[in-house]
């Protein structure tokens, strides 16, 4: 298993989102890239998010921004195009160490702000109706879709889809409970 799946976190501390599922082609929005009819939805959207006065550019710049305590590593990732592969980069040697017991309640916070925040994300979240939502990995070139996703299998998306979970979710309460621990937000303040 590779040091970056997440799947192993998933299954040991979030068991109920630790599943494939399956949802007819014809029934799904799908996000795949931000500029795309949806992408809004996706965590890359242009959609700001502030927090204690630090605006970041997107959900995933935050959550991405989530994995780090060191203020330098956090100062590169923030000012980089690609937040996701620039912790890639840091996460080896900086990554919390209890970041698999607190990923699924980060993302819920991230996808929390963003609706909180965003009107045209949550208007769009709206406009899904009552489809499901999948994130898209058919084009990846992993045979499998990672946690977040899913992939085209005949007429069937076919994936754990936990960022198209997460966001119906959303859509159908109009909130994420999630838990983090006391200091999840304490690397904003060195942002300031």
């Amino acid at each position: 298993m590779s040091f970056y799946s997440i799947a192993p976190f998933i299954e040991k501390f979030y068991p109920q989102y630790y599943s494939i599922e399956t949802y007819p082609k014809k029934q799904c929005v799908t996000i795949h890239k931000v500029k795309e009819e949806w992408g809004i939805l996706s965590n890359f959207g242009r959609t700001p998010i502030v927090i204690n006065g630090v605006e970041f550019k997107s959900a995933e710049q935050l959550f991405q921004m989530m994995k780090f305590k060191d203020k330098d590593v956090l100062l590169d990732i923030y000012g980089a195009g690609n937040p996701k592969m620039k912790a890639k980069k840091w996460e080896r040697a900086y990554r919390r160490s209890d970041w698999g017991q607190m990923i699924v309640d980060a993302i819920k916070f991230c996808l929390q702000c963003k609706y909180d925040q965003n009107a045209d994300f949550r208007e769009k979240l709206k406009d899904t109706g009552n489809r499901y939502i999948v994130e898209d990995q058919t084009t990846f070139r992993k045979k499998y879709a990672d946690t977040w996703g899913v992939k085209l299998v005949d007429d069937k998306y076919v994936g754990p889809n936990l960022q198209g979970r997460l966001l119906m979710e959303l859509r159908d309460n109009g909130k994420l409970t999630y838990s983090l621990p006391d200091d999840a937000l304490d690397f904003v303040n060195l942002l300031k």
